[in-house]
C-alpha cells in the first residue's frame, strides 16, 4: 500500500510539473489524463470525495517540491524531553508543525513552541532531516514530506498552563517515561524520541539524514 502511494504521489508530481512547464498543446493534454488517472487511482485508495482530492490535487502549482515539518527537541536542565498534548487525537508528539512562507526553519522551531507549549526557546542545531516514506510514519495524506528535527534551548523550565486549539498540555519526560506515551505516530516515532536523547548526550552529534 506504501509504495502504491509513493507511486500516485510521483505520478502527479510529473503530471502537475509536466503542466507547469510544456507549452506543447499535445503535451499538455497527456499531461492532463496522467493527472486525472492520479486522481481516480487516489480515490480508489483513499476515503475522500472527489472535491476533496481535488483541492489536494490543485493546491500545489509549479514544480512540485516535498512539504516540510519542523519538530522542536527541547531538555530541561534535568535532561528530560518536551512533549505536548496533542487535542484532536489524544496523543502526545515532539512539538512542531509544518513550515511556513516567510520564516525559516529555526524561527518555525521557535514559533511552533511557543503556540504549542507557550515557552521561548533558541535552536541549537539541526539533528535530523527524515524523509517519512523511509520510515513507518502514520501518514495522513498523500504528501511528500520531509522531517526536520531541530535541538532548542529553552530560556527557562518553567511551564505555564497551555490550552490552545491544538495542544491541551505540556510536559518533560524521561525516555524512559516517554516511551510509555500514546505517540502521534505521524508527527514521530519511538524512534525519534530515542534520537532526541541520543542526540541530546553527544555534543559531536552529526546530523541524520535519509
Amino acid at each position: 500500500m506504501d509504495n502504491l502511494k509513493l507511486l500516485i504521489m510521483q505520478l502527479e508530481a510529473i503530471s502537475q510539473s509536466g503542466l507547469h512547464y510544456t507549452k506543447d498543446v499535445f503535451d499538455k493534454e497527456r499531461y492532463e489524463q496522467l493527472k486525472d488517472i492520479s486522481k481516480k487511482l487516489t480515490l480508489q485508495l483513499t476515503n475522500g470525495n472527489e472535491k476533496q482530492i481535488d483541492v489536494f490535487f490543485d493546491s500545489d502549482n509549479g514544480y512540485v517540491t516535498p512539504k516540510v515539518d519542523v519538530r522542536a527537541i527541547t531538555f530541561n536542565q534535568k535532561s528530560e524531553l518536551l512533549m505536548v498534548h496533542e487535542k484532536m487525537s489524544d496523543t502526545w508528539s515532539i512539538p512542531g508543525g509544518w513550515a511556513d512562507i516567510g520564516y525559516s526553519a529555526s524561527e518555525i522551531a521557535i514559533k511552533e513552541i511557543r503556540e504549542e507549549a507557550n515557552i521561548h526557546v533558541t535552536p541549537k542545531r539541526l539533528i535530523a532531516v527524515r524523509d517519512i516514506q523511509k520510515h513507518a510514519y502514520e501518514q495522513k495524506n498523500l504528501s511528500y514530506i520531509y522531517k526536520h528535527f531541530i535541538e532548542c534551548v529553552p530560556d527557562n523550565d518553567h511551564l505555564d498552563a497551555v490550552d490552545n486549539s491544538e495542544t491541551s498540555d505540556a510536559k518533560y519526560f524521561s525516555l524512559e517515561d516517554a516511551l510509555k506515551l500514546k505517540l502521534s505516530l505521524n508527527r514521530n516515532l519511538p524512534e525519534d524520541i530515542e534520537m532526541a536523547f541520543n542526540s541530546h548526550e553527544n555534543s559531536n552529534w552529526q546530523t541524520i539524514f535519509d
